[in-house]
């Protein structure tokens, strides 16, 4: 079991119904969890108020804002699971390390129909409590695979004919040039270091971003993945 915390996480958990939830746990006075309690009445869950600051110890003072579900872990999908959609669009996360740009990437990807998410199982930030709270719950709609190497598995991509593009800074082809309304994948490389150079050379495609010559610096992964996410929305919605 783990401590999810966080008002919109706990309250997606609860509308998912895809975990097992142990009981709800909220703060002495807290206030506007009526949802809550009402889906917690609904599913028949133990509720325990408590001091605030058992709230804090909990979540190792994280911003809990009065409410924590004990819930069990994510459960992960397999990789045929992703694929089951029809037409699906995958957006594959190269070793991403922070939660709060994995969070804002999982909200983006629920918002624009990716089918699924794949990440490594090494090396990279999986499913946490403090994820499910960056992605304000949207992680509880969306599956997740883990996969041991992502080389192999853009391989396997490309032999169910789902083509993988990595964004990459020094790639020539604008992202919106591309062709979205087939099977396709988004590759988005790590903070800082961006695609590694297996999973650069296993991408069908690499696409960029392009920005202003007196830009500073390049766009973090969350907003960079996300920007082309949209774009890839846009051309499916015009289908």
């Amino acid at each position: 079991m783990e401590y999810l915390y966080g008002r919109n996480a706990v309250l997606e958990a609860l509308r998912a119904d895809r975990r097992h939830i142990q009981r709800l746990i909220v703060a002495d006075g807290a206030r506007g969890l009526e949802q809550h309690l009402e889906l917690a009445q609904q599913r028949r869950l133990r509720v325990d108020i408590v001091p605030r600051h058992r709230l804090d110890q909990l979540t190792q003072d994280a911003h809990h804002q009065g409410v924590v579900a004990e819930a069990s872990e994510f459960a992960y999908a397999r990789l045929d699971d992703l694929l089951a959609a029809e037409n699906p669009l995958l957006l594959v996360l190269d070793s991403l390390q922070d939660p709060q740009n994995f969070g804002t990437l999982l909200r983006t990807a629920q918002a624009t129909a990716v089918s699924g998410v794949i990440i490594p199982a090494h090396r990279a930030v999986g499913v946490t409590p403090a994820v499910c709270n960056a992605s304000a719950g949207a992680i509880e709609h969306l599956r997740v695979a883990r996969e041991t190497n992502l080389s192999r598995t853009l391989q396997s991509l490309q032999a169910r004919n789902v083509w993988s593009y990595g964004l990459a800074v020094d790639a020539k082809q604008p992202y919106w040039q591309v062709d979205w309304q087939g099977a396709a994948a988004l590759v988005v490389g790590s903070e800082g270091v961006g695609l590694s150079r297996l999973v650069r050379e296993h991408c069908d495609a690499l696409i960029t971003i392009p920005m202003a010559a007196d830009a500073v610096e390049s766009l973090n992964a969350a907003v960079a993945g996300s920007l082309v996410l949209y774009e890839v929305f846009r051309q499916r919605s015009n289908a």
